[in-house]
C-alpha cells in the first residue's frame, strides 16, 4: 500500500490531504487498483476502483431472500448507477460518487445512512415518517424477511455482483 500524507486538498487548500493506493485481489472478479483521497480537514473525500482487466459494460441483478445473501461481495466503481426497486432508491455516479468493495449488507447500510439522513435533516412530517418506514424495511431485509432485489449498471465494466445467483446482461 502506497500512502501519501499532507498533500494539499483541492477544496480546502490545506495540506492535510491523505493519498491511498493499495492493490487487492477479489475472488472472482480478480486484482484491482484502489484509490482514495481523504481530508482531515475538511472531510473531502474520493475513492475509486479499477480492475487489472477491462470488463464489459454490464448489468448485475440480484434478488436477496436470506441473512446470508447480506455477505455476498459487490464491487461499485465511482461511475456504476445503482437502483434498489424495493426502495424506490437510485444512486447514481456524479462528482461525489465513490467506489468500493463491500458486500449487500454494506450496500444496504449506506442506502441506511442516506435515509437517516434525510430524516434528520427534513422539517416535513410525511417526509419523516416515510424515512422511519423505510428503515424498518431495510432492517427487516437485512435479517433476510423481505426480498430485496439490487440492479448495478456499470457502462465502464468496472463493477460486479460476486455470487451465481446474479444476473449478467451486457448494456448496449
Amino acid at each position: 500500500m502506497d500512502k501519501l500524507d499532507k498533500q494539499k486538498c483541492p477544496m480546502c487548500f490545506k495540506n492535510t490531504l491523505t493519498l491511498i493506493e493499495d492493490q487487492q485481489e477479489v475472488p472472482y472478479f480478480g486484482n484491482v487498483f484502489i484509490m482514495s483521497m481523504k481530508c482531515s480537514s475538511c472531510d473531502y473525500n474520493v475513492s475509486d476502483i479499477e480492475p487489472e482487466k477491462k470488463g464489459e459494460p454490464a448489468r448485475y441483478t440480484i434478488e436477496t431472500d436470506s441473512e446470508k445473501d447480506m455477505k455476498i461481495r459487490i464491487v461499485k466503481s465511482s461511475t456504476a448507477i445503482v437502483k434498489i426497486p424495493t426502495f424506490k432508491v437510485t444512486i447514481t455516479p456524479g462528482p461525489a460518487s465513490i467506489g468500493y468493495i463491500s458486500n449487500i449488507e454494506g450496500l444496504l447500510n449506506r442506502v441506511k445512512k442516506i435515509i437517516e439522513d434525510q430524516r434528520d435533516s427534513s422539517e416535513d412530517a410525511k417526509v419523516k415518517k416515510t424515512a422511519k418506514n423505510l428503515l424498518k424495511k431495510l432492517w427487516k431485509a437485512t435479517l433476510g424477511d423481505i426480498k430485496v432485489k439490487i440492479i448495478i449498471e456499470d457502462k465502464s465494466g468496472n463493477s460486479a455482483i460476486i455470487s451465481d445467483k446474479a444476473k449478467v446482461q451486457k448494456l448496449k
